[in-house]
C-alpha cells in the first residue's frame, strides 16, 4: 500500500499552483461571506492532508478496491434519494454523523478511479460491441441516479468525463464519429422537446433557464437572465485592477446583494469585480497550469490506469471551470457549479483534493518503474 518515495520526485509545482488557487478561493470567499472563510480555510487544510496521505498510497492497490468503490457509490447515490435533504427543489445532499456533504462530487473521482481500472483490464475488448454496451450500461446506472435528483449539469458534466476517459483509453475513431453523430441528433432532439411548454423530460425549472439563455430580451424569463446580467455587470465593473478584496462599495454586486449564491456558483464574479481582470485572469491561468499539469504526468504513467486518471482529473478540473465561468459570463445556462479550488464547497473541494493526490501518486509510481527497471537491467556487483 505504501511506498519509499523520494522527494525530489514529488510534483511541487502542481502543490503550488493548488495552493495560490486555494489561498485565492478563500480570500474569495470571507470576502463574498465572511462567515465561511474560516470553514473554506478548514477545508482547504483539510484537503491538503488528505491529498498529501493519498498522494503517498499506491494508487494500483487503491485500484483493486474499484468494484467495491463502485458498489458503494451507488448506494450512496440511492441514499441521496431516500434520505436526503432538499435544498433549491433538488435533493442532492445527505447528512451522516452531523456531517452534512454532497455525494456527486465524490461520485466525479469514484467513477474516474473506477473506469481508469476498469478500461485497463478490458484494453483489448474496448472496441467490441459487447464491450462498448457494459461500459455504457455501468455508466448509465449511476448518471439515471444523478438524474433523478435532478441534477442536468452533473449529469452532463459526469457523461463527459466519462466520454474523455474512453477517448483516453484508445476508443476507435470510427467509434468516435459514430458517437458524435448520434449524440449531434440527440441534442437536437433533446432542445426540441425541452422547449415546448408541457415537455415533462427535465423540470420546469431547468426549462426556464434554457429558454432564458435561448431568449435573454424576453419579460418573461427576466428573473432568470438578471442574476446573470448582474455578475457580468459585476466583472466589467472591475476593470483591469478591480475594487479591492472586502471593498465597502455598496453599489458592487458583492456587498449589495445583487447576485445570489455569490459565495459558490457566481465566485467568479466576485473574483472579477474585486481583482479585476488581471485576477480574473491569473485565475484562469492557474486552473490551465493545474489542467496542464495533470495532462503532463498522464504521459509518463507506468500503465493505462495511471494515464487515466490523470486525464480524469484534468477533464474534471478543466469541465468544471468552463461550466462555473461560462455561467457567470452569461456564455452558457444559468446552472450552480462550483469553481474548483475557488468556489465554496467543502465536499467538491476535498473530493478535488483526493483526485490530486492520486494524480500525484502517479507521478511518484513512473520514477519508481524507471529506477526499478534500471536496477533490473544495470545491476550493481559488490566487490568482496
Amino acid at each position: 500500500m505504501l511506498r519509499q518515495y523520494k522527494i525530489r520526485d514529488y510534483n511541487f509545482r502542481l502543490v503550488l499552483w493548488l495552493l495560490v488557487l486555494s489561498i485565492m478561493g478563500v480570500l474569495l470567499v470571507g470576502s463574498a461571506e465572511s462567515t465561511l472563510q474560516f470553514r473554506q480555510l478548514g477545508g482547504v487544510i483539510l484537503g491538503l492532508i488528505v491529498m498529501v496521505i493519498v498522494s503517498l498510497t499506491d494508487y494500483s492497490w487503491i485500484m483493486n478496491f474499484y468494484w467495491i468503490a463502485y458498489v458503494g457509490n451507488i448506494f450512496m447515490l440511492l441514499l441521496v434519494i431516500v434520505v436526503g435533504s432538499d435544498a433549491g427543489g433538488a435533493t442532492r445532499w445527505i447528512s451522516i454523523a452531523g456531517l452534512r456533504f454532497q455525494p456527486v462530487e465524490l461520485t466525479k473521482i469514484i467513477l474516474i478511479v473506477f473506469f481508469s481500472k476498469y478500461f485497463m483490464d478490458t484494453e483489448n475488448n474496448l472496441n467490441r460491441p459487447r464491450s462498448i454496451l457494459r461500459s455504457l450500461l455501468l455508466i448509465g446506472l449511476p448518471l439515471f441516479l444523478v438524474f433523478s435528483q435532478p441534477d442536468l449539469k452533473n449529469t452532463l458534466t459526469i457523461m463527459a468525463i466519462f466520454s474523455i476517459l474512453y477517448y483516453s483509453a484508445g476508443l476507435s475513431y470510427k467509434i468516435i464519429i459514430s458517437v458524435i453523430a448520434a449524440v449531434a441528433i440527440l441534442a437536437g432532439v433533446f432542445m426540441a422537446i425541452v422547449t415546448q411548454p408541457n415537455q415533462h423530460l427535465i423540470r420546469e425549472y431547468q426549462r426556464q433557464r434554457i429558454m432564458a439563455f435561448l431568449n435573454p430580451d424576453e419579460a418573461e424569463y427576466t428573473d432568470d437572465t438578471t442574476q446573470q446580467n448582474n455578475s457580468v455587470t459585476a466583472i466589467g465593473s472591475g476593470m483591469l485592477t478591480g475594487k479591492g478584496l472586502n471593498n465597502s462599495d455598496v453599489s458592487s454586486a458583492n456587498k449589495g446583494n445583487f447576485i445570489s449564491e455569490i459565495q459558490t456558483d457566481f465566485i467568479f464574479a466576485v473574483a472579477g469585480e474585486e481583482l479585476g481582470f488581471l485576477g480574473s485572469c491569473g485565475i484562469i491561468i492557474l486552473l490551465l497550469l493545474i489542467v496542464l499539469e495533470c495532462l503532463h504526468m498522464s504521459t509518463r504513467a507506468k500503465d493505462l490506469s495511471g494515464k487515466l486518471v490523470c486525464c480524469g482529473v484534468a477533464s474534471n478540473v478543466a469541465l468544471q471551470s468552463f461550466i462555473n465561468i461560462g455561467v457567470a459570463t452569461r456564455m452558457l445556462p444559468n446552472t450552480g457549479t462550483p469553481l474548483p479550488f475557488v468556489s465554496y464547497g467543502l465536499t467538491s473541494l476535498v473530493s478535488l483534493y483526493i483526485g490530486m493526490g492520486m494524480v500525484l501518486n502517479v507521478g511518484l509510481q513512473e520514477k519508481i518503474e524507471l529506477e526499478e527497471v534500471s536496477h533490473r537491467r544495470y545491476p550493481v556487483h559488490q566487490e568482496g
